[in-house]
Parts: structure tokens; C-alpha cells; sequence
């Protein structure tokens, strides 16, 4: 069959169906900006305001997973001649990340204009805080989008949403550090096997702060640049966190710090224990000549739930990510051979934080993809 009759099949036509319809389910990924003025809608509506605070978590952490089991998975690869190329052309997909940066923003400053207002009960503003926190873990994933790509609007806006959840350095350390030792025991954000949440957590943040200046120095003295100076791009990022603080402390006092520093102290943890599941358990195997095999769909683990994929803008199809760190998430592709967890991202960061039942749900799956290598999980 001709690569034109190939195109004109009717499995063609099923797939673009398919595709298009896809393309409108993206919209879903717009839904967490979406849930905090829910809640507090539905809050005052059944006048239980500062219980429904706390509803953030609940959305994404139990009523995400039972969806995702009843959407069921996607296998949907888009054909890389007769789709790719146009999908990659429609702006459509490029709105939808760069529209969350300045509709974070605003959520940002509203939900601490709440506060404010006297809305919530002390213990109702420590869950919101918690809520408005998971809505920025999830906006470090669409800035994790951003940074990827070459156009500069992209990447300057993924550095300014990191910015509003003080950790401007996973801008620097994941492309050049992450993408660069994933799967080995150099990279920060790679979980070993039988390393707990906790374990990693602590080494994580340390460890991808400290890495991203050193990276930052080592690009600056290549170019005969002083490390401190305008050149340095994570001093920008850091100081329009500490304006974004200094602006919240000015406008409501220690309350709007403690604010805007809790809700990306929950961003940013919510964005390591994404790493702590991505990686986990698995290793490029170290070659005769001292390096380390190429980074294959083999080490990430992958989930292939339609709605946890769309609502992260494909984030679950990780391997393909990391085999061509520069395609757009609405191409990414799902691949057989890489190692599938047993359920979306959102179960298994529930799971990530129960050590004892996620190493008995995912060591024996590390184990069976290591069979006959067993030494090498030590």
C-alpha cells in the first residue's frame, strides 16, 4: 500500500477521528486552575467553606484515579508523516500552556486576596494553602513543557511560572543536568530502588539547587563570564520570586509570605515525588568504556491512563520525553517497550507516600524487568 492510500484508509480516518476528538480533551488540563474557585463555590453554597478548602486534594488524589480506571487507558499514537507535522503547526496546543502561566498568576494573588478577606478559619486557610500548593505542582509540569521548547516566549514563561513557586532551578538543572544523567546514580531526580519517598525527598531538593548553580557557573566561566552577574539567568528567576515575596509580604504582612512561601513549598514537593515515581528502581546499564548506555524508552516508567494524560499534558508518556526532549506534548507517543506502573501519576503519588505499600506494589515490578540483572538493582 502507498504511503497515500496509507493515509486515505480507513484507519486513517479513524485515527485523525480520534486525534481531533483528543485535541478538545486537552482542555481537561485547564481543569485545575478551575477547582479552587469551585470549591469555593460549592463551599459557600452548602456553607461549608472552610471544609471545602481542602477539596484540592481530594479532586486530584481520589477523584482523578477512580476516573482514570474508568476512562480506561489510550494507545493513541498520532502517525508521524500524516499527523505530526500539522499537529506540531496548530496553535491551538501552544494557547493552552501558555495561557496557565498568566492564569496562574491571577489565581495566585485571588486565593490570597480570600485569605485576606477573612474567608477561611485558620484551619480552613492552612487547606487552601494546600490546595492552591497542588495547583502549582501541577503548573510546574506545564512549565516543564515550556522550558523544553526553542521559542523564546515558551521558555521565559516556563521560567516565570517556576518563579512563582520559588524554584526557578529545575529550569536549569532538568535540561542540563536531569536529561543528561536520568537512570544513573548521578542525577538528583532519579529514585534509586528501595529508596523511600522520604529518603529521596530531603537529597532531591538539595540536590537540584545546588546543581543548578554549579551547571549555571560552568556555562557562565565557558563564556569568560563572572557567575555573578546579569548573565547568571537563575539570578533573574530568583529575584522575581523574592519581588513576588516582597509583594505579598507588602500587601498582607507575614500572612501573604507565609502564603505564597507554603503554597510553593507544596508545588515543589509535588513536582519530587513526580520525579520519585518516574525513575524509580531503574538504572542504564554502566558500558566498558566508563559510560553509561544511551537513555532509552526503558527507563521511565510510563502510564498510559487517558485522563491522568491529558490532564498533565502527556507527562505519563515519559520515555518518548526523554528520547526526544524537544517534541511537543500533543505527539508524544505511548511505547510497548517501556515499563508500565499499574495505575496514573495521581494513584501512584498516594502510593509514593506510603512507603511500605508502594515498594510492595513496585519492587516486584522492578525485580521482574531486572530478571537475571538482580546484582545490579543493589
Amino acid at each position: 500500500m502507498t504511503t497515500h492510500s496509507k493515509a486515505h484508509s480507513p484507519e486513517a480516518a479513524r485515527r485523525k477521528l480520534l486525534l481531533k476528538l483528543k485535541k478538545y480533551s486537552y482542555l481537561i488540563s485547564m481543569l485545575p486552575l478551575a477547582i479552587p474557585p469551585l470549591l469555593v463555590l460549592a463551599g459557600h453554597s452548602l456553607g461549608m467553606t472552610n471544609l471545602f478548602a481542602w477539596g484540592a486534594p481530594v479532586v486530584v488524589f481520589v477523584i482523578i484515579p477512580l476516573l482514570d480506571f474508568l476512562l480506561g487507558k489510550d494507545d493513541l499514537n498520532p502517525d508521524e508523516g500524516d499527523d505530526v507535522p500539522s499537529m506540531n503547526k496548530e496553535s491551538f496546543y501552544r494557547v493552552l500552556t501558555l495561557s496557565w502561566v498568566g492564569l496562574y498568576a491571577v489565581l495566585l494573588v485571588w486565593g490570597m486576596s480570600l485569605i485576606a478577606g477573612g474567608t477561611f478559619s485558620a484551619l480552613g486557610t492552612v487547606g487552601w494553602i494546600l490546595s492552591i500548593g497542588i495547583v502549582g505542582g501541577l503548573g510546574i509540569n506545564v512549565a516543564h513543557e515550556l522550558i523544553h521548547k526553542d521559542d523564546r516566549l515558551e521558555t521565559w514563561a516556563g521560567g516565570f511560572l517556576l518563579s512563582l513557586v520559588c524554584y526557578a532551578g529545575f529550569k536549569v538543572e532538568h535540561l542540563r543536568g536531569h536529561h543528561v544523567h536520568v537512570s544513573t546514580p548521578e542525577d538528583a531526580s532519579s529514585s534509586r530502588y528501595n529508596q523511600s519517598l522520604y529518603e529521596f525527598l530531603p537529597q532531591a531538593y538539595a540536590r537540584n539547587f545546588i546543581n543548578a548553580w554549579k551547571l549555571e557557573a560552568k556555562r557562565l566561566e565557558g563564556k569568560n563570564q563572572r557567575v555573578v552577574s546579569w548573565h547568571n539567568e537563575l539570578i533573574w528567576w530568583y529575584s522575581i520570586s523574592a519581588l513576588a515575596l516582597i509583594a505579598f509580604t507588602v500587601a498582607f504582612g507575614w500572612l501573604g509570605a507565609a502564603y505564597f512561601l507554603g503554597q510553593s513549598f507544596i508545588a515543589f514537593t509535588l513536582l519530587e515525588i513526580v520525579n520519585y515515581l518516574e525513575h524509580y528502581g531503574l538504572h542504564r546499564r554502566k558500558l566498558e568504556n566508563g559510560r553509561y548506555e544511551r537513555t532509552m524508552p526503558e527507563h521511565s516508567w510510563n502510564s498510559n491512563y487517558f485522563l491522568t494524560n491529558v490532564f498533565l499534558f502527556h507527562l505519563q508518556r515519559h520515555s518518548d520525553h526523554h528520547a526526544y526532549a524537544k517534541r511537543r506534548y500533543q505527539v508524544l507517543r505511548h511505547h510497548e517497550v517501556a515499563p508500565q506502573l499499574p495505575a496514573g501519576y495521581a494513584t501512584m503519588v498516594v502510593l509514593a507516600c506510603i512507603p511500605p505499600l508502594w515498594k510492595r506494589v513496585m519492587n516486584p515490578r522492578v525485580e521482574a524487568y531486572y530478571q537475571g540483572e538482580e546484582h545490579q538493582l543493589v
